[in-house]
């Protein structure tokens, strides 16, 4: 194969991978607190095809950062609705371990603890789980803190990571910090009776989506015709001689 055709192989599975990252954005672009990916693409040496890609392409991939732009917060009126205002995020006891998320939409578990959708415990200011009372109105003040009438739950960890490019979308609005440590916000914000919604754009995915697939095509008509005509004709000159 020619290296004109693993150039246009390369573009090729390019495209590809960001197909797939822009239907997971699509797909999310309902999801309380979902952040959205961007990709990007590192040239790959011709000595270095067998550390980069075994299909030795020209191209492979460049890194993946998280794109943390916060998404709109849309009123719910919902005490246990919450949203941080600025940077963060509230973290999750899952069993794989800690995550992190922007999803605040909290409800009350069959313990009394604060769960997520997925019926898992929220992590308090102080590592443990936050058991609210029974008696009492339940509301949250802007720092976090948590209270049944009188009675003081506990407080809603918010925490942040040097490098917040650097999580990872696990599923969901669900993300996991490899290889960083997450420190706790000093003096958080957090919206009651709101959620952040996706920070997907709609109009800026189907641009792309466009784009990507008018590339594609394009990649493979010329992929065509460097195989099937060009490779074809040079094989009948050849024989004829």
């Amino acid at each position: 194969m020619s290296g004109s055709q693993y150039i246009a192989l390369s573009g090729l599975r390019a495209r590809v991978d960001e197909l797939d990252r822009l239907a997971a954005d699509i797909a999310n672009i309902g999801t309380v607190g979902y952040k959205s990916t961007r990709e990007a693409r590192a040239a790959a040496e011709r000595g270095a095809f067998g550390a980069a890609l075994d299909t030795a392409i020209d191209t492979t991939h460049g890194g993946r950062r998280l794109d943390t732009t916060a998404g709109a917060l849309a009123q719910t009126g919902r005490a246990l609705d919450l949203a941080i205002d600025g940077g963060g995020f509230f973290v999750i006891s899952t069993p794989a371990g800690e995550r992190y998320t922007r999803d605040g939409s909290f409800s009350i578990g069959a313990d009394r603890q604060l769960v997520n959708r997925a019926g898992q415990a929220v992590h308090g200011a102080d590592g443990s789980a936050i058991t609210v009372g029974e008696d009492g109105e339940i509301r949250v003040d802007a720092d976090g803190t948590v209270w049944a009438g009188t009675s003081k739950a506990g407080q809603v960890a918010v925490v942040d990571f040097s490098d917040r490019g650097a999580l990872v979308n696990e599923h969901g609005s669900l993300l996991r910090a490899d290889g960083q440590t997450a420190a706790p916000v000093e003096h958080p914000i957090v919206r009651s009776g709101s959620l952040e919604q996706s920070n997907v754009s709609m109009a800026d995915r189907m641009a792309s989506l466009t784009s990507v697939s008018r590339g594609f095509e394009a990649l493979q008509k010329a992929l065509s015709l460097m195989m099937n005509d060009v490779d074809g004709r040079a094989i009948d000159h050849l024989g004829r001689r």
